[in-house]
């Protein structure tokens, strides 16, 4: 029995020693076993020569060795073999062969043994991969490269990176290339490099900028000097571009939250604390269609434009027939019962659907920013809600101005008696009016949606606003309201930075309380027979 279990062991041996030695064989026929090879060494240092030796090569597995080393992912088995942790959670891992891809199933920490690095390493590995990826078919890894070799060019990078400046097909990389050289040549005292970036808007420029100032160079400082403040000048010229934009955006929202009110409180008279609880309307309506239609934001938001009109419209419709009907004349019931329904459809909200905010996903292409340039960038939601506002505004001047709706609303806004006389039947138009008025508040609840969060308290943030802009343009006037809506929202953004947010608040009020003893019907009044009405 002990003379079979002998033989047993020996053709055993014998079978394994044969697939070993072939193992051995084809690593050491394969050049980059002989890479990885010396990063498992004792030195940082030679670490270091091992990593700039990767790449120069042309191996095409580089990217994913350098990017196992700098993840901690890059270990080698008790028999020498280089293999990839693809996850390190547990206490098993599943790896791969780091010369061929191959899975080599789960090992246990204790057969594997990580090749450390330090900080110094890890920077240099991370301009290692950036040198890489700019030679990635994908232009966006390659701008991403590009951008994050800005101030990380050493004296070695900078022999590598300078022939690709030419060499690079897309403009972004080849300018930001430039940058990071002009950068390296800035910090080395270089006049070429200051003069390369008297024009860069970038941080990592101007932090350059701001130490060759005290170069040894007399005249490379100077030069660096003239050339941060030519940068500063054009610093403060995109800060005020940036913003205006902001303000105007502001005021975007501000006209689309308004524009429904100088419609029911211009047109009719009638004062609707629930117009800011119509806007929260549109907003949930925009939420619960993202509920129908999980995963499809950009649809659900596309669906939600008429729904949210159609939602907001019928309860105008409603206060209008159960409760505004019965108060005309009489203003002060009108206010005190329309903040009754506010807060009745607050309460609603909190009871059916919840008292906490809800956040409406935003559809990919209107995420994001449009990059003008390192300095300014502009966000495409704003954006979006400029244009939208800008469509709706247009809308309600060709309804009031070339629909036979919009003529009768004028005939009855300026002699109600008149017009009953000429066959228009008042309360018909009362109750479109409302509807129109309430529906466009729910469009802004909408177009909100996508810049904060919906909760049952979302229009009360802006029914005091949107009062201050109506009467500030002129009561009942569309256009008064665009241009008094985007200069508030102007003022405040510039106000804001040295006044802060409240007090910003408070000196607009006061500036439209003095402004009004001058122009009591505001920026564009009423004239002719509508002024009489």
């Amino acid at each position: 029995m002990r003379r079979f279990l002998f033989w047993a062991f020996v053709c055993l041996l014998a079978g394994f020693l044969p697939s070993a030695a072939a193992q051995t064989d084809a690593q050491d026929r394969d050049p980059g076993y002989s890479l990885l090879e010396t990063l498992d060494v004792d030195s940082y240092r030679d670490k270091g020569e091992a990593i700039s030796s990767i790449l120069q090569g042309d191996d095409e597995r580089a990217r994913g060795w350098l990017q196992a080393l700098l993840d901690g992912r890059l270990q080698r088995t008790d028999d020498g073999r280089f293999v990839i942790v693809l996850n390190n959670t547990g206490r098993s891992w599943p790896v791969e062969d780091a010369l061929s891809g191959e899975p080599l199933g789960e090992m246990s920490r204790r057969e594997l043994d990580r090749i450390g690095i330090n900080n110094a390493l890890r920077n240099q590995l991370r301009s290692a991969i950036a040198v890489v990826d700019l030679y990635s078919p994908n232009v966006e890894r390659r701008r991403t490269s590009a951008d994050r070799l800005l101030g990380e060019v050493d004296d070695e990078l900078f022999e590598t990176l300078t022939p690709l400046i030419e060499e690079a097909e897309d403009d972004y990389v080849r300018r930001r290339l430039a940058q990071a050289v002009a950068i390296y040549q800035t910090e080395n005292g270089e006049m070429a490099g200051v003069e390369a970036l008297a024009g860069s808007l970038h941080p990592r420029a101007r932090v350059a900028l701001n130490r060759a100032t005290n170069a040894e160079n007399p005249a490379v400082a100077d030069a660096a000097r003239s050339a941060l403040a030519s940068v500063e000048q054009n610093l403060k010229i995109n800060r005020g571009v940036e913003t205006l934009y902001f303000g105007l955006s502001l005021g975007s929202v501000l006209v689309l939250s308004a524009i429904g009110l100088a419609i029911t409180f211009g047109v009719m008279g009638v004062i609707n604390m629930a117009h800011g609880e119509l806007m929260m309307l549109g907003a949930y309506t925009t939420w619960m269609m993202q509920q129908l239609l999980p995963g499809q934001p950009g649809l659900a938001l596309m669906l939600s434009i008429p729904a949210g009109f159609l939602v907001a419209a019928l309860a105008g419709i409603a206060i209008e027939r159960s409760v505004i009907q019965f108060l005309k004349g009489r203003p002060l019931e009108t206010l005190l019962a329309t903040f009754g329904i506010s807060l009745i459809l607050q309460q609603l909200v909190r009871t059916v659907i919840s008292p906490l905010n809800r956040t409406v996903i935003t559809p990919e292409w209107m995420s994001g920013s449009l990059v003008i340039n390192d300095a300014l960038s502009l966000t495409l939601n704003r954006m979006f809600v400029l244009g939208f506002a800008l469509l709706v505004f247009v809308g309600l001047m060709l309804i009031m101005r070339r629909t036979r709706l919009g003529l009768e609303v004028r005939a009855v806004t300026q002699n109600r008696a008149m017009a009953r006389s000429m066959g228009i039947r008042a309360t018909r138009v009362d109750i479109l009016t409302f509807a129109l008025g309430s529906g466009v508040a729910g469009l802004a609840g909408v177009a909100l949606s996508q810049l904060t969060n919906v909760g049952p308290n979302l229009g009360q943030n802006y029914i005091i606003d949107s009062f201050m802009v109506v009467v500030f343009g002129g009561v009942g006037n569309l256009w008064g309201t665009l241009v008094a809506g985007l200069s508030l929202g102007v003022i405040n953004q510039v106000l804001e930075p040295w006044a802060g947010a409240v007090l910003a608040k408070i000196i607009v009020l006061v500036f439209i309380i003095l402004f009004i003893q001058k122009r009591p019907r505001g920026l564009f009044p009423q004239k002719g027979r509508a002024a009489e009405g």
